[in-house]
Order: C-alpha cells, then structure tokens, then sequence
C-alpha cells in the first residue's frame, strides 16, 4: 500500500510537472510570436500618416505648393508660407501622425508670431507624398525639404532655422548635427524610438529588436547652434524625462521650457511663440544673407 501511495504521489506530481511545462512553452511560443509580429509590423507602430484627400486641402492662407523630390526619386509636397521681411526661413517638421493640414495653424502662428517663412511638408507616405514612411526614408526627405527650401529663399541650407514636433523633432535634429542650422527647435522629442517603444512596452526587449531608430542622443552634440527645446510635464506619449535627457546631451547655448500640466499635442499659445522669438532674436538674431 505504502509503494502504491508513493507511485501516485510521484505520477501526480509529474503530471502536474508536465502541465507547468506546458504552460511555460505555450506562453513562450506566444511571446516569441507577439515580438516577431511587432518586429514584422514594426513601421505600423511607429508612423500613422493621413493619406490624400484626408485633411482640409484648401488652406485660408496663401500658401505655396512646394513639390521636390528625395534622393533615391520619392516625390514629396509640403506648403511654403512667404513673409515679405522675414526675420528667419523656417523648416517645420511635424510629428509621426496626420498631414500638413493638420499643421495649417502652426504655419500661420510661426508666419505671425516669429514673421518667419515656413515651408511645412510631409514625410513619404503623408498626405500628397508618395512612397511608404521609414526611417531612412523620413531622413532623406528631410535633407530635400531643407535643399528645396534653401534654394526657393536664397538662404544657405545651415541658416535655417529647424523646427520640430516630437518624431519631427528627431528628424530637426539630424539636419542640425549632421548639417548644421541657424538655430534648432525641438518639442516633445525623444532620445531616441527604442526608449520610447521601451516606456510603452517594458515586458518587450525593443532597444535590442527595433530596427527604425532615430538616435537623436547619440548626435546630438555634433551640433553647435542655439537650441530650444520644450516639452509638457504631463506628456503621455514621449516622458519630460527623455527630453532632459536629450538636452542634457546637447550642446550650449541651449534653453529648456517645461510645460506644466501640456500633453503632447496640446496647443502652445501665442506666448510660447514669444519665448521661442526671444530665444531666437539673443542667440540667432535675423540677418538675411
């Protein structure tokens, strides 16, 4: 009776043993396959653009169609807003989601409030751009937008001011390192897409996975003009703490607004215009070349 006792406990025991076992396999099998499908559908996570006719295509301000072509052929369209005077040329990147008609009233306060000209444009894939957003790709248009806007204004390329919104940001700030600018504008931008993936995904080993980058830390202090840089304390998309992080990295002179209360989109007001203006008239001052 007492082998017969034990030879069950042993068999219970092992059964459940196996059962664990499989648990563990079915749970690893299912993590591997989350990790490769986000690895596979990893530019889904990353860019959200809004496609032609989406948006309002018919702005109140008169604003020019620029059209200009990448390196490797990707035609790309954004739109020029001139200023008779302007005090700065302004290349406006925006964030990873939507078109420029979703930016018209950023074009219009930068116009008003800095008297600039600002061309605003979409990355590949947005709005009246051809191709499919990647990060190789967002950074070659880049380099086109600055040449197209340099060349409409007679403004050297590395005397423009770069400006940009969170992933447009990452975008301003590889034109600034590896090109140089008058001065260089960031908001709500991160250090680097892995960290931020990271935030949101801390059980996902994404700085070892991720393929787009945009490492904007690790350049950031081949750059050696003004930088501007803001973010909201209550952002909930990229953390204030990846972008003290960023400026910690980057060089002087440099300035850094924390806004309290600001998400990541929210709007700025007139009076975030005039600290920006300010920064740029002490450390950039206007000179048309």
């Amino acid at each position: 009776m007492i082998l017969k006792y034990i030879s069950g406990r042993c068999w219970g025991s092992r059964r459940v043993f196996q059962t664990v076992l499989g648990w563990l396999g079915a749970a690893a099998i299912s993590y591997g396959v989350i990790c490769a499908l986000m690895m596979w559908q990893e530019e889904a996570f990353i860019f959200f653009p809004s496609r032609f006719p989406e948006g309002n295509w018919q702005p109140r301000l008169p604003v020019e169609d620029a059209w200009f072509e990448a390196a490797d052929g990707v035609r790309l369209h954004g739109w020029f807003l001139a200023h008779p005077k302007p005090r700065w040329v302004v290349l406006y990147c925006h964030g990873n989601a939507g078109n420029i008609t979703h930016r018209a009233d950023i074009l219009e306060e930068i116009h008003r409030y800095l008297g600039a000209s600002v061309l605003v444009w979409d990355y590949r894939g947005y709005g009246r751009s051809q191709g499919r957003p990647t990060e190789q790709g967002v950074l070659l248009d880049g380099e086109a937008a600055r040449q197209w806007l340099a060349d409409r204004t007679g403004w050297p390329a590395d005397r423009l001011v770069l400006w940009g919104h969170s992933l447009g940001g990452a975008v301003a700030g590889h034109l600034a390192a590896t090109g140089g600018a008058a001065a260089l504008v960031l908001e709500s931008t991160f250090t680097s897409l892995p960290e931020v993936a990271a935030y949101h995904y801390p059980w996902l080993p994404v700085r070892w996975l991720m393929r787009n980058r945009l490492d904007v830390r690790s350049i950031i202090h081949q750059y050696h003009g003004p930088l501007f840089q803001s973010h909201g304390q209550a952002d909930t998309i990229v953390p204030v703490h990846l972008g003290r992080q960023l400026f910690e990295a980057a060089n002087q002179p440099k300035h850094f607004l924390e806004i309290p209360q600001a998400d990541h989109n929210d709007p700025l007001g007139p009076d975030y215009y005039r600290q920006v203006k300010l920064f740029l008239d002490t450390h950039s001052p206007p000179a048309h070349p």
